[in-house]
């Protein structure tokens, strides 16, 4: 991770605050998550709308704007379980940017014609160094390089965004069977056995050294 942290453009300034309420007084929130909301948020700003009308770039079905906002911790941090709700009552994708008594972090998970599932965060940045938004011809390009800093494995050249994040749940799955296999392998006392473990911890490793390749073009390509 990196804490790296953009300037977002001045056309895209949107600058509106959303009462936190809205996101936990309508549908179905848990008693906890709501509890969240009450004790973690101090305030929420619908800071920037990155879109074909504001930044000029043309957008997809699956990105038609890129919703910025920015979340104001009450402490140190926020619970991904509240980000996940803002997430849910907003179709387009939505980068958040945390503040809390840590610093700023950007954080976002990928959703782009699929739900979103776990989150991915930059390290906490301290003060306001800000880079320039990476250049791209696409919101759907726009927005797999905003995403790319927070990532554990980088999107590859042409890799859509909803394949990246296919991508990476089967690298997580991966992961907990090679280390389920690597117990396995150290607890087992049978010759024959331990040979079948150390092929199929093999076979598995070399499927996640091939998936987390960057240089590897994406199974699927699809035209924005």
């Amino acid at each position: 991770m990196t804490d790296v942290l953009y300037r977002w453009p001045d056309a895209a300034r949107f600058g509106r605050s959303i009462p936190k309420t809205k996101f936990y007084e309508r549908g179905v929130v848990t008693p906890a998550v709501r509890a969240r909301f009450v004790a973690e948020v101090e305030g929420i700003t619908w800071a920037y709308k990155l879109a074909e009308s504001t930044i000029n770039l043309p957008p997809s079905a699956e990105v038609p704007e890129i919703q910025v906002l920015v979340v104001r911790a009450k402490q140190a941090d926020v619970d991904d379980s509240v980000l996940a709700t803002i997430d849910k009552a907003i179709k387009q994708p939505v980068i958040f940017e945390v503040v809390s008594t840590q610093g700023t972090r950007m954080t976002a998970t990928l959703k782009a014609g699929t739900p979103g599932g776990r989150y991915y965060s930059t390290e906490w940045s301290q003060g306001d160094r800000r880079r320039p938004m990476p250049p791209s011809i696409t919101l759907p390009n726009l927005y797999a390089a905003l995403l790319d800093p927070l990532l554990p494995t980088p999107i590859r050249p042409g890799e859509q965004v909803a394949d990246m994040a296919s991508r990476l749940a089967t690298i997580a799955r991966l992961e907990r069977d090679i280390s389920a296999l690597t117990r396995k392998l150290r607890a087992e006392p049978q010759l024959n056995r331990r040979v079948e473990l150390r092929r199929a911890l093999k076979t598995e490793q070399a499927r996640l050294q091939d998936l987390t390749n960057t240089t590897t073009a994406p199974t699927t390509t699809k035209t924005n």
